[in-house]
């Protein structure tokens, strides 16, 4: 990496392990205007209620960009010198690509490509969901397969890569 480059982190872990409120703390603590790109979509109440709940704890200076599923375009436009950008998360965006017929493998390549010539910092929080038993229906087995490969891919790019664990961040060392 070469000085000048922003630094780009990959948050993995399972559900609440601490990921979103780490990869935000990373956010405030550099000192940039922090920017959340999210890749939720308000399909139901219940989540309509966790969106707005996160939107209550971030607070309002944070800005809030939504990219369910051009989060290439996102990360060009909103990682900039002066921003520190958390995308959460990665297999949200993922889910939107498979079930949305799209092709993901453009998408990832679209995906790889901003991340590599991005010109701020980045955060990016995924859930580590290959760690259970698996899936019995075709598409939650495919979905597994994409979300260990796109792990893969983004943390060979990746500066550093943390696990949590109830809250706890492990370092995770180079391949």
């Amino acid at each position: 990496m070469s000085p000048a480059r922003p630094l780009l982190t990959l948050v993995l872990g399972g559900a609440r392990s601490g990921k979103s409120a780490f990869a935000a703390r990373l956010a405030v603590a550099s000192g940039l205007v922090p920017v959340y790109v999210a890749t939720a979509e308000a399909l139901d109440t219940e989540m309509a209620s966790r969106i707005a709940r996160h939107r209550r704890e971030r607070g309002a200076h944070w800005l809030t960009i939504d990219a369910p599923r051009d989060l290439a375009g996102a990360l060009a436009t909103w990682a900039t010198p002066d921003r520190f950008v958390v995308v959460d998360c990665l297999t949200l965006w993922l889910t939107n690509i498979l079930t949305q017929g799209q092709d993901l493998p453009a998408a990832r390549d679209q995906l790889l490509a901003a991340l590599e010539g991005r010109r701020g910092a980045v955060a990016l929080v995924s859930n580590e969901v290959g760690l259970g038993i698996v899936p019995l229906g075709e598409l939650s087995r495919r979905f597994v397969d994409e979300a260990g490969l796109l792990h893969q891919a983004v943390a060979a790019i990746a500066d550093r890569v943390v696990l949590m664990v109830a809250g706890r961040p492990l370092e995770l060392g180079p391949a």
